[in-house]
């Protein structure tokens, strides 16, 4: 299946994004109750399900603020990867498995600040003009309007008419 045709995927995924700001924090508790993870363990839910909160409703906010996202109601592939990545790894730490979490932490840590970096730059990207900015004396900024064509200029004739036994201007 080509890339073109999973639009919806995309689509459905700009629609998750400020639903999992809140499912994704309580998945943390509820896994911490399920899994019977240790009293310890509930002081790390404490302090990561308020910056998991947090870091995807900046996410969110950063995706979009993007005039592309806005304009299809999609995100793009990389904020699938990236983001898509991160809530997977939260959702694994959820679970709460002893052996492997230290290490889980640590790559959700990583890959939240890739998927912060990787939605930056889109926006970036986005949001940089185009053409160059002059500015005037003042350090007011603008954008020059286009030159015109050279051909238009030499199409135009200009006639000069002086009238005959007008005296000097005064």
């Amino acid at each position: 299946m080509a890339l073109r045709e999973m639009f919806w995927l995309r689509r459905g995924f700009y629609r998750w994004l400020i639903p999992a700001a809140f499912v994704l924090p309580a998945w943390l508790f509820v896994g911490w109750i399920v899994f019977g993870a240790n009293p310890l363990s509930l002081l790390w839910v404490l302090l990561s399900a308020p910056i998991v909160l947090v870091g995807q409703l900046i996410l969110t906010l950063l995706i979009r603020a993007r005039g592309t996202a806005r304009a299809e109601r999609a995100v793009s592939w990389t904020d699938v990867a990236l983001i898509g990545g991160w809530n997977v790894l939260i959702i694994a730490l959820g679970v709460f498995s002893n052996p492997w979490w230290w290490a889980l932490f640590a790559l959700t840590v990583v890959v939240g600040v890739a998927a912060l970096w990787g939605v930056l730059a889109q926006l970036w990207r986005e949001a940089r003009p185009v053409g160059a900015i002059l500015r005037t004396p003042d350090g007011v900024g603008y954008v020059p309007a286009p030159a015109e064509p050279r051909a238009s200029r030499t199409d135009a004739e200009v006639i000069v008419i002086r009238e005959n036994g007008a005296g000097p201007a005064s």
